[in-house]
């Protein structure tokens, strides 16, 4: 499947997005309000200019019938967050989810610009299923429900910038 950009502007300066994405549990509390549960920080370095975080938890999707012989609705996903403040200001990063036991990756970069007092925020992502004949089709339909994912991992962070 061909990558795919999603976008979302936070009505918060540029330093108060990088309070959020530099914080642990910004992303702990992001993935609690998407329903996700177990959720277990499994590594966290922090500096002024960079944060490294891997968070395991367990996440719940519905199935369609044909991705449902290859997937299992439950699944324990293991994600590694990497976010730098860079030189010029903006803000940077990439990303990777491994789902255990699934034939799935997603891997992406981030990216965060100011724009006035608010931030313009963008999300590049690229997803593979290493399923023979029907890999493509779960990977398209694994796009609507990422972008669903997106959605409410943006509306989190509008929450946390809202109560911070």
């Amino acid at each position: 499947m061909p990558k795919f950009t999603a976008t979302h502007t936070f009505d918060a300066p540029i330093e108060a997005v990088w309070a959020m994405f530099s914080d642990p549990d910004s992303h702990v509390e992001k993935f609690t309000s998407m329903g996700h549960r177990d959720l277990e920080v499994l590594e966290s370095s922090r500096t002024d200019d960079h944060l490294h975080v891997v968070i395991s938890r367990v996440v719940e999707v519905e199935l369609p019938g044909f991705a449902s012989k290859v997937l299992q609705p439950v699944n324990t996903v293991v994600s590694t967050d990497d976010w730098y403040r860079r030189d010029d200001g903006t803000l940077g990063g990439g990303f990777k989810l491994e789902t255990k036991g699934a034939p799935v990756q997603i891997v992406g970069t981030t990216s965060c610009r100011a724009d006035g007092d608010r931030s313009a925020y963008e999300v590049v992502l690229d997803v593979s299923v290493k399923v023979p004949i029907i890999g493509g089709k779960i990977a398209d339909w694994a796009k609507g429900d990422i972008n669903k994912q997106l959605e409410m991992e943006f509306a989190a962070g509008d929450a946390w910038l809202a109560g911070h």
